[in-house]
């Protein structure tokens, strides 16, 4: 099935803005029934308040993960209000992850503000991760019905893939760029699969599980969200170099500045050979790298065929996503709008 398939772009808002509108609410009242300390920092995280708790205008993320939450249930046929506990649940894993992940990156930029740990100092930022994931889990134990059980198993097999992946990814920046030892593309998309598959996978086949649907239809979902995931952390790579930084909340070249190994890189390392010294001269020092030298490599990426690499990793990874799930006994209102949210992501990194 043609990645054309979909309806236009246009829908994009509107896709969110419907999940936004039922899933919110409820995020909303979950995280009010935290300590006020840990509750005003996760408030912070989400867009809602300033450091000192003034509320705001600010809608945070995009909200991707809620959406397609959502989109699952309806995809098995359900009504979108079944999947808002997975959606609220999903939406707090996120969160702590992303807390968690800035503390280990040292990243001091979230969404346009101060990250959490940068804000509010470092433990009280783990704290309130530890607090977004015992939340997290609560959510799911009492989702109504007698499925959450079934949600709650998914959701912590899901938590150790999201670990093991975080675990890779941080054992690379210790790895040399080139010769014995390097990272290459297969444990690249073995980690990406864990880091961010794994956590879309359950987004995307929990209201399912929560709606009572057939094993195959959540076993579809889950496989076509995953992979959805590797070409969706490919992305994220390609804006963390090329970015715009109004869009992305960090600065340009914000992953070469941080010397990641990300797949832009990594591809234009295996596409031409020559350029990995090169890359690994320029981006093999201690601390962050400097101007001259991230302008430099994200050139010298871009000529080596990284960044078309992963663009065209992506468009097929995409195309095979929505051949499984045109192929699924699923709604297809459903997966035409899945296919609209992606196609919308593709063309902000190209």
């Amino acid at each position: 099935m043609s990645a054309q398939t979909g309806p236009p772009a246009t829908t994009l808002r509107a896709i969110l803005l419907r999940s936004q509108r039922l899933v919110e609410p409820a995020l909303r009242k979950a995280v009010l029934e935290l300590h006020p300390a840990p509750g005003r920092i996760v408030s912070h995280a989400f867009g809602w308040c300033d450091e000192d708790g003034t509320p705001t205008d600010d809608q945070g993320g995009k909200g991707l993960r809620q959406a397609l939450a959502v989109l699952g249930a309806e995809a098995v046929g359900a009504a979108a209000e079944v999947a808002v506990p997975a959606a609220v649940a999903i939406e707090l894993v996120h969160a702590f992850s992303l807390m968690h992940d800035d503390i280990m990156d040292g990243d001091e930029r979230r969404r346009h503000r101060a990250s959490s740990w940068k804000a509010f100092g470092t433990g009280p930022a783990v704290l309130a991760g530890d607090a977004l994931f015992a939340l997290a889990i609560r959510t799911l134990a009492e989702a109504p019905g007698d499925r959450g059980g079934a949600a709650l198993r998914q959701l912590t097999v899901t938590l150790g893939e999201l670990v093991h992946g975080q675990a890779d990814d941080l054992l690379f920046e210790n790895r040399p760029w080139t010769g014995p030892g390097a990272v290459d593309l297969a444990e690249y998309r073995a980690m990406a699969e864990r880091k961010t598959g794994s956590l879309l996978g359950s987004a995307m086949s929990l209201g399912a599980v929560l709606a009572g649907a057939p094993p195959e239809q959540v076993a579809a979902l889950s496989r076509a969200a995953r992979q959805w995931g590797v070409a969706f952390q490919g992305i994220d790579d390609l804006l963390g170099i090329w970015g715009d930084p109004r869009a992305t909340g960090k600065p340009a070249h914000s992953d070469l500045r941080r010397r990641k190994k990300t797949l832009p890189v990594l591809a234009a390392i295996s596409q031409d050979p020559a350029a990995g010294p090169r890359l690994a001269e320029l981006l093999g020092g201690e601390g962050p790298a400097g101007e001259a030298e991230v302008r430099s490599a994200a050139r010298l990426v871009e000529e080596a065929g990284g960044r078309a690499y992963a663009l065209t990793e992506a468009r097929r990874l995409l195309d095979a996503v929505f051949e499984e799930l045109y192929a699924a006994p699923l709604a297809t209102p459903a997966v035409d709008e899945f296919v609209a949210l992606s196609e919308s992501l593709l063309r902000h990194a190209g």
